[in-house]
């Protein structure tokens, strides 16, 4: 098996070297949003499937779930994904040298972009229009919770470029069985950059193993610090969005920090959490400040496990602290540096959090789920990168290219 997917890499190489017209692969997107449209029934079959193998309180379920909404959810950011500007064969730089040389720096295709993903079969549609938008062919690692949906999402691909007269060798979906992933991140020789987008645990083991080019995206560790000149009502709807509105996200909040002296507002700001039954996990000084608010069962001490921790699903943490140093101090401790939030009146405090929190994107006085490359206008996104180099915040199209330099000459030598 090691040797058959070598060679569909190679097939990924190769077709990746060659052009299909700006004009065609939108033409292919279009067609590819109808026909997922159209294939609605056997995707949502297939979901089903992977959904029986889950149980219903697994917080990566609503990660799997696929309906007649998000099908056209998908179908849209494809159209939206067609409509954007081709981001390759921009060029950056153009001018002479002293020496008469022509110099131009032009974006290209990154070439082969590995994807390693978790449960999130909308992720298979994300990554193929994108990559096949900026010109880049694409290997598709997903996991076995999603592996009836994925094979259906990736056959209705293939009939759509084949109905195109395209190349099906654009898009190559790997075995589910995790023995293979080893043969991903070892094959440096044809893949040029692997995304992982899933658990901490996912990215930590891609990180360490692979010869291959990494960046990282979807954890998020998320924050939101209330300061102690605040605006309650925008407090509480702001608290209540970051984490009841689709916990299982990476944008969504996990740990709540605020300031000592706004504690004795804490069981207004928390009241609706209780309606969905969240679990609060709070430290010392918040506990005692919602003990006799918050339902019993739902409201834990916390320990130091719940920190720096990825909830997904409807679970939070509490943090007191004393001032907003203090809070920045704790924020960069044990953020994945990938959104966080501060509410405050205090436009001072404001610019110091935005200024000194590491994070791909912070917030002033609004939910972090808006983190987001539909949201942000850049069309669909292939994650988060949480990293420094190359790209920061949605891995979106313009991500997904690089350069080369075109030097011109008439005979001169070095």
């Amino acid at each position: 098996m090691h040797e058959e997917i070598i060679e569909q890499f190679k097939k990924l190489q190769s077709i990746s070297r060659t052009h299909v017209e700006t004009e065609k692969r939108n033409e292919i997107l279009l067609i590819l949003a109808k026909n997922l449209k159209k294939s609605e029934a056997e995707i949502l079959e297939a979901n089903k499937k992977d959904l029986a193998k889950m149980t219903e309180d697994d917080p990566l379920r609503d990660r799997l779930l696929l309906d007649t909404e998000r099908i056209d959810g998908i179908c849209s950011e494809i159209e939206k994904v067609a409509s954007l500007p081709d981001p390759t064969g921009k060029f950056l730089e153009d001018r002479t040298l002293e020496n008469g040389l022509q110099l131009k720096r032009i974006t290209v295709p990154m070439g082969v972009v590995g994807v390693i993903y978790e449960a999130r079969p909308n992720v298979t549609v994300d990554v193929f229009s994108l990559c096949f938008k900026s010109g880049n062919a694409v290997v598709l690692k997903g996991g076995s919770d999603a592996e009836n949906s994925n094979k259906a999402i990736v056959s209705v691909i293939k009939e759509t470029l084949k109905e195109a007269g395209e190349s099906e060798d654009w898009l190559y979906l790997m075995p589910a069985d995790r023995e293979y992933v080893k043969t991903m991140l070892e094959a440096d020789r044809y893949i040029d950059l692997i995304i992982p987008r899933g658990s901490q645990g996912l990215i930590k083991f891609v990180k360490e193993n692979s010869l291959v080019p990494v960046i990282e995206t979807g954890a998020g560790i998320v924050h939101t610090y209330i300061d102690e000149d605040f605006n309650l009502e925008w407090a509480k709807q702001i608290v209540f969005n970051a984490k009841t509105q689709r916990p299982s996200v990476c944008n969504a909040l996990d740990c709540l920090v605020i300031h000592e002296k706004s504690a004795d507002k804490l069981d207004q700001i928390t009241e609706k959490l209780a309606e969905k039954e969240v679990i609060i996990f709070a430290d010392a000084a918040s506990h005692e400040a919602i003990k006799d608010k918050y339902p019993a069962n739902l409201l834990k001490k916390a320990e130091e496990e719940h920190f720096g921790k990825e909830f997904l699903s409807l679970q939070m943490a509490i943090k007191t602290v004393s001032n907003l140093d203090e809070a920045i101090e704790h924020i960069n401790k044990y953020s994945s540096r990938h959104s966080e939030a501060i509410i405050s009146n205090n436009i001072s405090h404001q610019h110091r959090f935005v200024r000194d929190v590491d994070a791909s994107t912070v917030y002033t006085n609004t939910s972090t789920r808006f983190t987001d490359g539909g949201i942000f206008g850049l069309g669909a996104e292939i994650g988060i990168s949480t990293q420094k180099l190359h790209t920061r915040g949605p891995f979106a199209l313009e991500a997904l290219t690089t350069y080369k330099w075109i030097v011109k000459g008439e005979g001169e030598c070095r």
